[in-house]
């Protein structure tokens, strides 16, 4: 790929998974929590997460490792600064600006993509407190399996919002690793409520129409709910019903109760947290 493509790409997949995965995150916990508040730059409560602390940070997930990037995070927590707004105010706009280092010149493919799996450990990293402000009274017993289509390469929006789901209480498994037989062979073995499927590239489309399909088939859970998602589904929601799919989220903030609100149709079930789609 040449180097414009590249450039491209990257910006695409920045723009169009990353981003709105991280703000789907963010506006799915106001939910759960009935905030009123409104989605605004910073955090009121902590240190202003502005720009010159996102190109701070950006330039320690280049030059620096992925402790030194948590260490700092960690004094912002320390300052009051609430972990959603890590999540959403420094990780979303660092990935962005990682994207526009690359487009300036300012740094090479290399650096941005070490500089992207810096994020991504620091994600894992958080995730077990994130998921431990989890109210016990929500756990729903719903599993959820989260996967890329097999050879999508971008998986650090899925990531994301795997937290977010362990945080309402849904039962996650996300493996960004999985090949077609692999996955098979876990949706045959084990009972999944909703499989969730990520795919970018408008080359892989067959691909998940073949998933889908293999999905369906071999399912212990013959009812099966199954969501896509990514820029391609993003830019391209009527694909849903071309790959087969039950639904994709148009916005982030209905992606999570898309979810919840398929398995009541299904069930008969419907949860005070579901608000309209």
């Amino acid at each position: 790929m040449c180097p414009e493509s590249m450039r491209k790409e990257l910006s695409h997949v920045i723009e169009g998974e990353i981003i709105p995965r991280l703000m789907m995150a963010h506006r799915s916990e106001e939910a759960v929590r009935g905030s009123a508040a409104k989605d605004v730059p910073g955090d009121p409560e902590g240190v202003s997460i502005g720009v010159p602390v996102v190109e701070e940070f950006s330039r320690m997930v280049i030059e620096h490792d992925a402790a030194a990037a948590l260490a700092y995070v960690d004094t912002l927590r320390a300052q009051g600064t609430a972990l959603e707004s890590v999540f959403v105010h420094l990780l979303a706009p660092t990935a962005k600006r990682l994207g526009e280092l690359w487009e300036e010149d300012q740094a090479d493919f290399t650096e941005v993509t070490v500089g992207l799996c810096r994020l991504q450990h620091v994600l894992r990293e958080l995730g077990g407190a994130f998921e431990g402000e989890v109210d016990p009274h929500r756990v729903s017993g719903k599993r959820i399996l989260m996967s890329p289509i097999p050879g999508e390469q971008h998986t650090f929006g899925l990531m994301m919002i795997s937290e977010f789901f362990r945080r309402e209480g849904w039962d996650v498994t996300c493996d960004p690793s999985l090949s077609m037989r692999d996955l098979n062979h876990l949706v045959r073995q084990e009972w999944f409520d909703i499989v969730a499927l990520s795919v970018s590239c408008q080359t892989l489309l067959d691909k998940v129409t073949t998933t889908v399909r293999g999905v369906r088939r071999v399912s212990r859970n013959a009812s099966v709910g199954i969501i896509v998602g990514g820029r391609l589904f993003t830019e391209n929601p009527q694909l849903v019903s071309v790959v087969g799919a039950d639904d994709t989220a148009q916005d982030g903030a209905s992606a999570v109760r898309r979810a919840e609100a398929m398995l009541a149709r299904r069930t008969g079930c419907f949860t005070r947290d579901m608000g309209p789609i």
